[in-house]
């Protein structure tokens, strides 16, 4: 078991298949993850990149898990903040259940470290970012506040 944990658990009236693609795919990432997209083809063992606007690579990893619409997990690493990237990897990990109408959607993001300052950070990003993504699939509109990415970052 980890040392830091951050679980965030919602339900989103749509399909597995289309909260996989949101996940997933840039042209919806573009929209609620601030302008980035990931850089990866999504088979096990695969190069993760989470890309910034301006071509930086802003976190890396690896696909460990892939059962798509069902579950995915990927190993993760900051790589634009010093004082983030100084960490071990730590491990994303979604799970999406149909339940009718909706898919119950589970993400842990942990490592195994006591205090991890790249947990601390990214608890405060996911609701964010999950709530835009519910926010885009149930109206067709992201947050405002997931668009764009921040200056000076």
């Amino acid at each position: 078991m980890a040392d830091s944990r951050f679980v965030y658990v919602t339900y989103i009236r749509t399909t597995a298949e289309k909260l996989w693609q949101a996940l997933t795919e840039p042209e919806f990432t573009r929209q609620i993850w601030v302008e980035t997209w990931q850089d990866c083809d999504w088979k096990l063992g695969s190069s993760w990149k989470l890309m910034i606007p301006d071509g930086r690579v802003g976190d890396s990893g690896e696909v460990l898990e892939v059962d798509p619409p069902k579950r995915l997990v990927l190993s993760w690493r900051n790589e634009f903040k010093p004082e983030l990237g100084t960490e071990d990897y730590s491990r994303l990990s979604y799970d999406l259940e149909q339940q009718g109408e909706m898919v119950k959607l589970t993400l842990i993001h942990q490592m195994d470290k006591p205090g991890s300052k790249l947990i601390e950070a990214v608890s405060q990003g996911w609701p964010m970012i999950m709530a835009s993504v519910k926010s885009l699939l149930e109206t067709g509109v992201p947050l405002e506040a997931t668009r764009k990415w921040p200056e000076g970052l």
